[in-house]
């Protein structure tokens, strides 16, 4: 491969080399017919096709540490063996082809308990009656349209640690090379994070450093968990884009925290806590948040959010704005964006598909 690109520059984080900085995003499939949380051929065909497209690191979609965690009851889950056992067969196949394979360990919180994203004409809370369940949350706030959480009390707190802790060892169990704990999107670790939907007045709420407690403390058990050797990577939304909401500069000072807990890498995305914010959305958009984030921490992050073009790709990375681009929708469209990319930078690579090789581009 020749070095000409940024983008196409090996990153080793916690003794784990990426072949590129051209990473796939995490993205809910909302697949699981059985709703038992075990992934199938789809899981394996989707995520395995977006490693034969030359990905550096292939993120499973927000995988559930329990049952009651996961956003609809066809999401994937990752709180017993079966599932572990499943998701190896998919772990198997990216490393066959050349990828780094992580997982979303996720907790819906009160945004848990929903109509799937597609397949439905409803939205909001599932009824217990249609099978859904009670959601938790770090105060009784309701997101709006949706029902009302209960707030977690010091129990309830503990099972959730301890169950990211059992589900990221399960993870490594399966064969996946790193975990990242979803906090962002309004889900369970950022309803903790956010001022606007936790109003505790225990050690978990009130002063920022309570309100980041529950996420250093699932950082602490998993690194205990899963020892010194998996990477760790945070997904925060960087704001609230709310007035009196999480903000950058929180979201700065968490990251250290969170580093300083064992999280190596910080995946920075933005939003989904409220609604009525205005998100200014364009090209790159959520890219000056993780740029603001890397340049106060000097912590390594990626980029996220309509990042769509490879000369676009190739310019965050090379201005140091962010040290990877995670991509979702452009992956969806064109699952081989990686080798698209690299042709169009100039650079020659290796690891094409053998079955592939005839479809490369000749000048």
């Amino acid at each position: 491969m020749s070095p000409t690109s940024a983008l196409f520059t090996p990153l080793t984080v916690r003794g784990l080399t990426f072949r590129n900085r051209v990473w796939v995003a995490p993205m809910c499939q909302y697949s699981i017919e059985a709703a038992d949380g075990v992934p199938g051929d789809w899981h394996l065909v989707h995520l395995g096709g977006l490693a034969t497209g030359g990905a550096g690191l292939v993120i499973a979609e927000a995988s559930a540490v329990s049952p009651e965690a996961r956003i609809s009851r066809v999401d994937t889950g990752i709180w017993n063996d079966e599932q572990a056992a499943a998701w190896r067969r998919v772990v198997t196949f990216i490393h066959s082809q050349g990828a780094h394979a992580g997982i979303q360990l996720a907790h819906a919180g009160r945004k848990a308990s929903t109509w799937p994203a597609w397949g439905h004409d409803v939205h909001g809370t599932v009824p217990a009656a249609e099978g859904g369940w009670q959601t938790v949350s770090a105060s009784a706030l309701p997101f709006p349209g949706y029902e009302p959480p209960i707030a977690l009390d010091q129990a309830g707190i503990r099972s959730v640690i301890a169950d990211f802790a059992a589900a990221a060892v399960r993870a490594v169990a399966a064969g996946f090379d790193l975990v990242e704990i979803h906090a962002a999107h309004g889900y369970l670790l950022h309803q903790f994070l956010s001022p606007l939907s936790n109003q505790r007045d225990d050690t978990y709420g009130g002063s920022l450093e309570n309100r980041a407690r529950l996420l250093l403390e699932v950082i602490s058990a998993i690194r205990d968990a899963v020892g010194e050797g998996i990477p760790i990577f945070v997904r925060f939304s960087a704001t609230d884009y709310a007035p009196g909401g999480w903000d950058e500069q929180q979201t700065v000072t968490v990251a250290r925290w969170a580093a300083e807990r064992g999280a190596d890498f910080f995946d920075i995305s933005s939003g989904g806590n409220v609604t009525g914010v205005t998100i200014p959305l364009g090209p790159g958009y959520q890219v000056p948040l993780a740029e603001f984030v890397k340049t106060r921490t000097e912590l390594p992050v990626s980029a996220v959010g309509l990042i769509t073009t490879p000369s676009q790709a190739e310019a965050i990375v090379a201005s140091g704005q962010a040290d990877a681009v995670l991509l979702g929708r452009e992956l969806l469209r064109d699952p081989h964006f990686p080798l698209r990319a690299a042709h169009e930078l100039g650079v020659s690579l290796d690891y094409w598909p053998p079955q592939y090789l005839r479809a490369q581009w000749r000048d």
